[in-house]
């Protein structure tokens, strides 16, 4: 007798209450929500909705299978997602409410895999990109829930497209970008139709990773597996410009952004988040959102905005003569006037390092190179210290002994190769930084307070006590001109431009002045200091210039000119 089944129980299902992970196999995978409070990301087959100020998380369950891209529309209402399956079969893409956290329609069409994602300004058109065994781009309508027209995502003898995105200012154009191709789209509705136009490259042949728009469309920006980056115009279809041509960036630019402030914020395979400007593509180091003083006993961080003091450390019945930031921004080297170099970390103020007997009478001068492997620092006996700084080592490499009194500043070339220093007894050495042994000295009757290569290295600037700005060859230590630079008093301080156009500093008279370097003459003046300017800098990206005075004022002036 055949025993009867009893009818099988309800299993219940359990509630998922958090996620930790992070994969970060998803290109461009995290995300910020519009609302500027919540992250997105996916893990597996699910989408969290991350809060950043309380970590509260939100799931979207419903896809079978890995998410391989997810987008979020500008308006912030909507979210699209798409997956991987099996070979053959059809690879589902969602799109979410975001408000309400739940699914509002499934796409199918696409097989194998969902690539890449992209949301229309307007909220009216998702664009689709299917992967290497799929090879089309479908536009769907969101209103209708339903797909309005598809075509081959690139030509047959390229590569596949593997990134997408849309106009900022127009719903009828997208752009798709991969191997070998580079196609501007656009929509025609009326027919149910997309018509692409291939952007031409001349001879190079390039793997985009990464792609990214002007918010006025004026240009799109490419982020090659070679390191470097297209300009393109969408309009003209043509090359404006590529780079950078050196130093290109390791492992591929794998993400970028274009930034509202004008500039890109650029990602590379090698964990590297940089800043740069067309058409160099050259890291912008520093940030103009911060700048560090120092005065007696104390260091401060300033938010150079509000004006609002950030952070103080204290080394109590000290004197700081001078700072630097480290170029990855993890420490400020300080020098001291106990012999002693102090590095601490800029967000907490913990001490990282102290460097023991660096300098005889007091560490009068400090400066860093750009790959925060050495410190330069100069002392009251006039010697000149290169140290290697290792993570938990620091090194004496050489102790360069030429000047006959104090070095009161120093200045690095961006190559890290050589650096000039200013001493008080009159004279300004160019040291070879490889070799380390002096290149060339410079002589001149007067106190050396400051000094600034131009931006092209060829030449230095100097001043001091005798009130003259001087222009110096590197070469061979002759000078090309002298200034007047102040009727009265010493200067003390001195900044260049990146571009090398102008140039300020700031003396004994109280007054900001600002100078045009080719014309050697004063464009601007800045009056409100009431104690002598001992020190002077041009904030990265040309916003601010801030100046320090004996009495311990801090003066923040708007930079005159627009960059």
């Amino acid at each position: 007798m055949e025993e009867q089944s009893s009818p099988k129980a309800e299993v219940a299902e359990l509630e998922l209450e958090a996620v930790i992970g992070f994969n970060g196999h998803v290109p461009t995978g995290l995300k910020c929500h519009p609302d500027q409070e919540h992250l997105i990301y996916p893990l597996g087959c699910t989408i969290l909705i991350q809060a950043i100020n309380t970590q509260e998380q939100n799931f979207l369950h419903g896809h079978g299978n890995n998410v391989s891209c997810v987008t979020i529309s500008r308006s912030g209402a909507y979210i699209a997602s798409g997956q991987v399956t099996f070979m053959g079969f059809k690879a589902d893409i969602i799109l979410w409410d975001y408000k309400k956290r739940e699914l509002i329609a499934r796409l199918s069409l696409h097989k194998g895999k969902i690539e890449a994602l992209a949301f229309s300004p307007n909220d009216l058109y998702l664009v689709s990109l299917g992967g290497p065994d799929d090879g089309s781009v479908v536009v769907w309508s969101i209103a209708k829930r339903e797909a309005i027209c598809g075509s081959p995502a690139a030509s047959l003898n390229v590569g596949n497209a593997t990134t997408i995105i849309f106009s900022r200012c127009r719903d009828e154009m997208f752009i798709t970008a991969g191997n070998g191709t580079i196609r501007v789209w656009e929509l025609d509705l009326p027919n149910r139709k997309i018509w692409p136009t291939e952007c031409q490259t001349g001879q190079m042949k390039r793997i985009v990773m990464s792609i990214t728009i002007a918010d006025d469309d004026s240009f799109f920006f490419l982020g090659t597996t070679t390191g470097d980056i297209l300009k393109m115009n969408p309009r003209t279809k043509l090359l404006a410009d590529t780079g950078p041509v050196k130093d290109k960036f390791s492992l591929g630019v794998s993400a970028i952004r274009c930034l509202k402030m004008g500039g890109l914020l650029v990602g590379s395979g090698a964990g590297l988040l940089v800043f740069c400007k067309s058409p160099s593509y050259k890291p912008i180091n520093g940030t103009a959102e911060l700048f560090a003083t120092c005065a007696k006993k104390d260091i401060r961080v300033w938010h150079t905005l509000s004006n609002r003091e950030l952070l103080r450390i204290t080394v109590p019945n000290m004197t700081c003569h001078g700072i630097d930031f480290m170029r990855d921004g993890k420490s400020i080297i300080s020098a001291w006037d106990d012999g002693r170099i102090r590095a601490f970390a800029p967000e907490t103020g913990r001490l990282m390092y102290v460097i023991n007997n660096a300098h005889r009478i007091g560490v009068t001068a400090i400066a860093t190179t750009s790959d925060c492997k050495r410190v330069i620092s100069g002392g009251g006996e006039g010697e000149v210290r290169v140290w290697q700084i290792g993570c938990q080592t620091q090194k004496l490499e050489e102790a360069l002994k030429e000047h006959k009194s104090s070095v009161s500043c120093i200045r690095v070339k961006k190559n890290n190769e050589e650096c000039v220093t200013a001493s008080t007894d009159g004279t300004c050495i160019i040291w070879d930084l490889v070799r380390l042994r002096r290149n060339q000295m410079i002589l001149a009757n007067t106190l050396f307070q400051c000094v600034c290569y131009h931006p092209e290295e060829f030449q230095i600037i100097t001043s001091g006590t005798d009130r003259k700005i001087a222009y110096w060859e590197v070469f061979d230590g002759s000078v090309i001109r002298e200034l007047e630079g102040s009727l009265s008093g010493s200067i003390n301080g001195m900044d260049i431009t990146l571009e090398g156009v102008h140039f300020v500093t700031g003396g004994n008279d109280h007054l900001v002045k600002v100078w045009d370097y080719n014309e050697g003459e004063v464009t601007h003046v800045g009056v409100g200091h009431s104690g002598n300017i001992t020190r002077i800098r041009i904030s990265p990206g040309n916003q601010y210039i801030v100046s320090v005075s004996a009495d311990g004022a801090i003066l923040r002036w708007k930079y005159p000119f627009t960059s």
